[in-house]
């Protein structure tokens, strides 16, 4: 059971520390950053509820900020309070514009409200929901199969991730994203960039569209938006693509959102990332991280691990099959390192670590991860020798 939490660290019940490089990409700051905390608690001792029926200043300097630093056009800020949420407001926007048909990507992953699981495309998770909204998916990565599908007519929206997280961290081909926006554009429906995982400097730049210097219709931000400490979300869009709800704010609503506790973390994380260069740090940290996983497991683990790859702080080691992932995943857990699996790609080993590592925890990342690599292929020759 985890019971505190600082910077990198997080610590267990019995006092064992953890080195957290995982956290679903929520951390990029780290745990309780300094600055974050104390917005909360000024606004907690000063104004912790809204009642709703008044203008709230704290959401207006939370919106002016994340608007400050999203790609040009992106001048409506809808605050939620999960990135599901934020998935349904742009599923909702969408449809508000008179089409129906939903595009996403296999592999990708928008939440489990029942709206975005439609766009999820797992049948794991939408199997005992059915039926769900109707929804089309595409391979993750290919344009052209995007642009047969566009064709059958009125599509509402496309759906999809600058990189899969949940995915497995997989990178799209060059040149996809600026495809995609063109195809959208030509055919009429919203692009919509889920930047949930991968926005706000996860991936060594503000947003994943500054790779390509697309412009998405409506942009998804979530976990690094709460600094760590609030849940919180938006979706992010331009005027004409928020048309309907400038036109009847009542058609989505929710009493917590923009709560004001919430939007004082919001505009003291995007505050924070700004004035620390977490953004560039979190490039530069990624590189050597990848560099150094490259070079102990490749030649430690052979032909266990298929790839090792990355882009910034939201890194994917794929292993031959589940099991071996997950027995890696608990060797680094008794070793005192936290990562994820990924909830779409079993066989991937996923990193999100926070963009304050020094070059102390990047040793340490190393050495436990050849330390558990060890220990994952004596275990495995070991299980082989007793059939």
């Amino acid at each position: 059971m985890e019971v505190a939490s600082e910077g990198s660290r997080v610590w267990d019940a019995e006092g064992n520390e953890y080195l957290d490089c995982g956290g679903y990409g929520v951390f990029i700051l780290g745990h309780r950053h300094p600055r974050v905390v104390d917005a909360v608690i000024e606004q907690i001792r000063r104004h912790p509820m809204a009642t709703r029926l008044l203008l709230e200043p704290i959401a207006a300097k939370a919106a002016a900020a994340l608007a400050a630093v999203t790609p040009r056009g992106l001048e409506r800020v809808h605050f939620v309070n999960s990135g599901a949420e934020a998935t349904e407001t742009a599923i909702k926007l969408a449809r508000a514009h008179g089409k129906h048909r939903l595009i996403s990507a296999i592999g990708g992953y928008h939440g489990k409200t029942t709206g975005a699981l439609a766009v999820t495309a797992k049948p794991l998770y939408q199997d005992p929901f059915r039926p769900l909204l109707p929804a089309e998916h595409v391979p993750y990565g290919d344009a052209d199969a995007l642009e047969r599908v566009l064709a059958g007519g009125d599509p509402a929206c496309v759906i999809l991730e600058p990189m899969q997280g949940e995915g497995g961290a997989v990178l799209p081909p060059p040149g996809y994203l600026a495809r995609v926006q063109r195809l959208c554009a030509e055919h009429g429906a919203m692009f919509v960039l889920d930047e949930i995982q991968t926005g706000l400097g996860r991936l060594g730049t503000w947003w994943g569209a500054d790779i390509e210097g697309v412009r998405p219709d409506v942009l998804l931000v979530g976990k690094n938006l709460s600094g760590g400490v609030i849940p919180v979300a938006a979706a992010v869009a331009t005027p004409q693509a928020y048309a309907p709800f400038d036109k009847d704010p009542f058609l989505h609503t929710s009493t917590f959102a923009a709560s004001p506790v919430a939007m004082a973390a919001a505009a003291a994380a995007v505050a924070a990332i700004r004035d620390e260069d977490l953004v560039e740090r979190a490039r530069t940290l990624g590189e050597e991280l990848l560099d150094r996983l490259h070079s102990a497991l490749a030649p430690l683990l052979g032909d266990t691990v298929v790839d090792i790859r990355g882009r910034g702080l939201l890194l994917g080691i794929e292993m031959r099959d589940e099991g071996a992932a997950g027995e890696l995943v608990l060797n680094l857990m008794e070793s005192g390192l936290l990562v994820n699996h990924s909830l779409n790609a079993q066989r991937v080993v996923r990193l999100t670590p926070p963009a304050v590592l020094t070059p102390a925890d990047l040793d340490r990342i190393t050495d436990t991860f050849t330390s558990a690599a060890t220990t994952l292929l004596r275990t495995t020759a070991s299980t082989k020798g007793t059939h």
